[in-house]
């Protein structure tokens, strides 16, 4: 059970920082000046944020199975 949660979240933290990458270069791209430097930074924080929710996601789920 415990590979199969870390296979899945990889691949859904891959594909979150992956859509979250090509957005953000596609908006920075579009904007230009400091608009581009602002997207830079926001796609930053929201990979951050990503990381974070996902290995969260998988703390709490070990911690649930080594309390049963």
């Amino acid at each position: 059970m415990a590979n199969s949660l870390l296979a899945s979240r990889v691949v859904v933290t891959w594909a979150e920082l992956t859509a979250v990458g090509i957005v953000g270069g596609f908006v920075g791209s579009a904007l230009g000046g400091p608009l581009q430097y602002l997207t830079y930074l926001v796609v930053s924080l929201l990979s951050v944020g990503i990381l974070l929710y996902n290995v969260d996601a998988l703390v709490t789920a070990r911690l649930r199975e080594t309390e049963t």
